[in-house]
């Protein structure tokens, strides 16, 4: 009984310090540049988050087999109920020291850190590494460089499109209201038209006396902008919720439904209280940048974590969202090298620590 709770326990740490950790990586660029303040971003992220974890209930069955550890560590280990405790508790520990230091880190790695280090200190036999390279390792090495790739070929076509069509943050389409006719059958006929002004890129005036509305192209990437940092909050929900409910449903305690929605609650509850830190460094010390920068990075992100998603593939949407940053950073020459250098060490020593941790629990039955 007393492991079950401090399972339970554990389990909940680890959705508390990932929604400290992970929630504000979707919005950070909405907050990077400047698009809204903090707590409106936040609130974004929050919600969008938990459209993602109800989603994940019947789209990401894959990822709760992969984290319950079928496959990778023998099935006699996985019965015994201090496998999952060290598994929650080495991972959430990693993650906390992480988010109480800002370092933006992956709760994947973390994870994977303790099943291995749990499974290594089972015994002989007991961890398939083939498994853990394949079915793990693998796509969690490619998915940032497939980020960054993705930034350097989307933000430059980008650029090349505004630059082909004209677009700048000034440039406008306007809506004008015709003069009220004396027939009483076109009382409502309007007239829109692609302002005159338009190829001299001059600004909007809403005030023009003569009734002109404008929508800058400014306006329209601002707009796009804030729904893609929904799409990565959406897919972060859809991605990590699962990693994090099969531990409890690895003990035997939880069903699915049950378990996905206590993982979200928490992490919507660590992230409202905990995400400060975190936050200013992926808004701020990764790279300076603008809002179409920030959709650039955005779209790249999700479009990758939702694909793996759906597939069923393990990627960090920590390092994905990082990597579309690092992308923009360098092909925009505005990259902060030496933040991105610590957040990179911090990577690297993710998995050991966790592992290291894990092993340490398990050697204590």
């Amino acid at each position: 009984m007393l492991a079950t709770w401090l399972l339970i326990g554990f389990a909940g740490l680890l959705a508390f310090a990932n929604g400290a950790n992970d929630t504000f990586k979707g919005v950070a660029t909405l907050a990077g540049s400047g698009a809204t303040t903090h707590r409106r971003a936040l609130l974004w992220a929050l919600l969008t988050t938990g459209l993602g974890s109800v989603t994940a209930l019947g789209l990401a069955q894959g990822l709760l087999t992969a984290f319950s550890g079928k496959g990778l560590v023998d099935a006699a280990v996985l019965a015994q109920p201090v496998f999952p405790l060290a598994v929650a508790s080495a991972a959430g520990a990693t993650v906390l020291i992480a988010t109480w230091t800002g370092f933006p880190i992956s709760t994947t790695h973390a994870l994977l850190g303790g099943l291995l280090g749990a499974g290594w200190m089972a015994g002989p036999g007991r961890l398939n590494l083939s498994a853990a390279v394949g079915g793990f390792l693998w796509p969690l090495l490619t998915s940032p460089l497939l980020a960054i790739a993705g930034a350097f070929l989307v933000y430059p076509a980008a650029i090349r499109f505004a630059r082909r069509f004209g677009l700048r943050g000034e440039a406008c389409v306007c809506v004008e209201i015709a003069d009220a006719p004396t027939e009483p059958m076109q009382s409502l006929a309007g007239v829109v038209a692609l302002d005159e002004a338009l190829p001299r890129l001059q600004a909007c005036d809403a005030t023009d006396k003569g009734g002109r509305e404008g929508i800058t192209a400014g306006r329209v990437v601002d707009g796009l902008h804030f729904l893609s940092g929904g799409a990565v909050g959406f897919a972060r929900g859809l991605n990590d919720t699962p990693k994090i409910a099969a531990i409890l449903i690895m003990g035997r305690q939880f069903g699915a439904p049950a378990a996905l929605g206590s993982v979200a609650l928490l992490m919507a509850v660590g992230g409202w209280l905990s995400a400060r830190r975190v936050a200013e460094t992926l808004s701020y010390r990764v790279t300076d940048m603008d809002a179409g920068q920030g959709l650039t990075a955005n779209l790249v992100t999700s479009g990758l974590v939702i694909g793996a998603s759906r597939l069923g593939l393990p990627v960090s949407t920590t390092h994905v969202s990082c990597g579309a940053l690092f992308g923009i950073g360098a092909v925009s020459r505005r990259a902060h090298w030496s933040s991105i250098r610590r957040i990179l060490l911090a990577w690297v020593l993710t998995l050991p620590l966790a592992a290291g941790l894990a092993a340490l629990v398990y050697s204590f039955q």
